[in-house]
C-alpha cells in the first residue's frame, strides 16, 4: 500500500516540474494506492490557488478536476479521517522540529493510521518526516 500526498496528484494532473517523473512513476505502479479524503479539498485548494494566480486557466483547472475525480473513482482509495488521526496530526506538529504544516501532518497520521508501508510526496518536509516514521518513499 502506498500512501499518496496530495502533491504528487497535483503533480499528476498540472504540469509541474516532477510531473514525468510522477508519472512514470504511476504508470508503473502496482501497488494499492490510498490517500486520506482531506486529499480533495487539498487538491480543489491547489487548483483554485493556481486559477487565482494565473498559473492556470478555468478550462486546465476543470479538466485537471474531472481527471482527479476519474482517479478517485478507479485508482485511489480515499480514507476517512476519524476523530484520533486529527489529533495524531496534532501531537506530530507539536513538535516543531519537524517542520510539520497542519495538512501535511495530517497526511502521515493518515498514512501511519492506514499502517501504509510506502509514501508518495514531492514535499521534502513531509518526505524527511515519513523517513523517520520508516515509511518507504516511492517519489520525492
Amino acid at each position: 500500500m502506498v500512501y499518496v500526498d496530495t502533491s504528487v496528484l497535483v503533480a499528476l494532473h498540472l504540469n509541474e516540474a516532477k510531473s514525468a517523473d510522477v508519472a512514470r512513476w504511476y504508470s508503473a505502479c502496482t501497488d494499492e494506492l490510498v490517500s486520506a479524503i482531506w486529499c480533495v479539498t487539498e487538491f480543489a485548494s491547489a487548483l483554485g490557488i493556481k486559477q487565482r494566480t494565473g498559473q492556470i486557466t478555468e478550462a486546465e483547472g476543470q479538466a485537471a478536476w474531472q481527471r482527479f475525480e476519474r482517479l478517485c473513482a478507479n485508482d485511489l482509495q480515499l480514507l476517512p479521517v476519524a476523530p484520533a488521526t486529527f489529533h495524531r496530526a496534532a501531537v506530530l506538529t507539536l513538535d516543531a522540529a519537524t517542520r510539520l504544516r497542519a495538512g501535511d501532518s495530517l497526511h502521515l497520521a493518515a498514512a501511519l493510521e492506514a499502517k501504509a508501508k510506502s509514501m508518495a510526496t514531492l514535499d521534502d518536509v513531509l518526505a524527511k518526516n515519513a523517513k523517520r516514521m520508516k515509511l518507504k518513499l516511492v517519489v520525492s
